[in-house]
């Protein structure tokens, strides 16, 4: 028995030790190129096919401001009166997570926080800005979807992509509803959207939220002889933006509009979109009854981005044309980033810190242009001055309303790296609807932006 076993070990020893002599002198075969860490992850996106057409992409940007500015007459910070001061924040942050899943579903979320400074709720600021889905019936001319999302109307900056605008700051007029009766300007809508030969489209039918969880809702002044959003259970807003593209296509992947391209493309657009909800807006006549309006807006533009040069020069312009109808004398305040929390002035209709009627019935203009120099310009660097003006007529206000931006963009590396100094200047009114006087700042900001 003992010799039995004995042979038996000394070949099966015999077999391995010929197996790793054998294995030695083998060449060691690479493992195919489409089982490698580097083949699944390219272009910063995750690969889900051989073919690259189904991916997931990971991106995150900042945008931190440093701002010196003369506040409206009145300002208070948590009850001290304030003429002017200095202030830092962040402006914007955002997490995108998307991807084309199969050839025919594409998902898209977007997180982030907007204007946290020194008196903002900590930790609170981190919110959803989007989380929706489309099916491509026919993946050019019909995608539907369904979420919360951008897929807005009216124009072109109604739905901007932030990561790559000309100026420091969007034209946050044409956020029509902005944070009143959505979120940041995303609807919790159905949508369809798609390209029909040249004409790219987007139409959707959302569901506005509810005027009692906006920031700024009051339910002892909410109504009075001049328009308010109605605190009614809100019936359903239709919004549509259409534009036609002259030269270069742009892509509708995502519902936001780059703001220029620094002479990749050649663009031009013109568009047309409208907004429309029933008995969006109510207010007190005369003899105290309620009188509920509809909101209606519509808008035109035109937009041309393009290289003027051989050295990598070029040039962005827009220019829109917008009709807002919220309903008899209504006007809202905003001011990006305010760093005030009061106002002891109850004469003065801006409110405190750097807040003015950005918002009302009436009829808007606005112009934006900028110039992109040749590229290395400084080392590998290069500028982008701009300048943008926003004119309007606003029937609760006596004067017209201007507000205009200057600055310069310094791309250190793109818009990965980019530092923006800008001058803007805002008007202050009266509670009679007079222009009293202007304010002004120089703000400055640093945007990092990973894609």
């Amino acid at each position: 028995m003992k010799n039995i076993k004995y042979a038996l070990a000394t070949g099966l020893m015999t077999v391995l030790m010929a197996q790793n002599a054998n294995a030695q002198t083998q060449p060691v075969m690479p493992a195919p190129a489409s089982s490698t860490t580097q083949d699944f992850f390219k272009d910063r996106k995750f690969y889900l096919n051989d073919d690259g057409s189904n991916f997931v992409k990971f991106t995150f940007m900042t945008q931190a401001w440093l701002r010196s500015a003369d506040y409206n007459p009145g300002t208070t910070i948590n009850g001290v009166a304030k003429n002017s001061g200095t202030d830092v924040g962040i402006r914007r942050y955002r997490v995108q997570m998307y991807g084309q899943l199969t050839d025919k579903v594409f998902a898209y979320s977007q997180f982030g926080e907007n204007n946290f400074n020194n008196i903002a709720d900590r930790k609170m600021g981190f919110f959803v800005h989007d989380a929706y889905g489309e099916y491509a019936v026919d993946k050019t001319r019909l995608s539907l979807g369904m979420g919360l999302s951008g897929w807005n109307g009216l124009s072109r900056y109604a739905s901007s992509s932030i990561t790559n605008i000309m100026g420091i700051d969007l034209p946050l007029y044409q956020e029509a509803t902005n944070d009143v009766t959505d979120q940041f300007g995303r609807k919790l809508s159905i949508f369809a959207k798609g390209k029909l030969g040249r004409l790219d489209y987007r139409v959707s039918m959302a569901q506005p939220m509810a005027i009692q969880k906006s920031a700024t809702y009051n339910p002892a002044n909410n109504i009075s002889q001049a328009s308010s959003f109605s605190a009614n259970p809100p019936k359903m807003q239709y919004n549509t933006y259409l534009q036609y593209q002259f030269k270069d296509q742009e892509s509708n992947m995502t519902p936001y509009n780059t703001g220029t391209y620094l002479g990749s493309k050649t663009v031009f657009n013109i568009g047309a979109g409208a907004i429309y909800q029933k008995d969006a807006m109510w207010r007190l006549d005369n003899a105290g009854n309620t009188i509920d309006s509809d909101m209606l807006h519509l808008a035109a533009d035109i937009y041309y981005d393009a290289p003027i040069g051989d050295k990598g020069q070029a040039i962005s312009l827009y220019g829109s044309v917008t009709h807002f109808d919220y309903g008899k004398n209504y006007t809202r305040n905003s001011g990006p980033m305010n760093p005030a929390n009061g106002s002891n002035d109850p004469s003065v209709l801006n409110g405190g810190g750097n807040a003015f009627p950005m918002f009302g019935t009436g009829t808007v203009g606005y112009v934006q242009a900028g110039y992109k120099f040749k590229d290395n310009l400084i080392g590998t660097t290069t500028l982008m001055p701009y300048a943008s003006v926003q004119y309007a007529n606003y029937e609760r206000l006596n004067d017209p309303m201007m507000y205009f931006d200057a600055g310069v963009n310094w791309f250190l590396a793109g818009q990965a790296s980019k530092f923006t100094l800008s001058y803007q200047n805002h008007p202050v009114y009266n509670t009679g609807g007079d222009h009293i006087k202007s304010k002004g700042a120089v703000v400055a900001q640093y945007q990092v932006f990973f894609n």
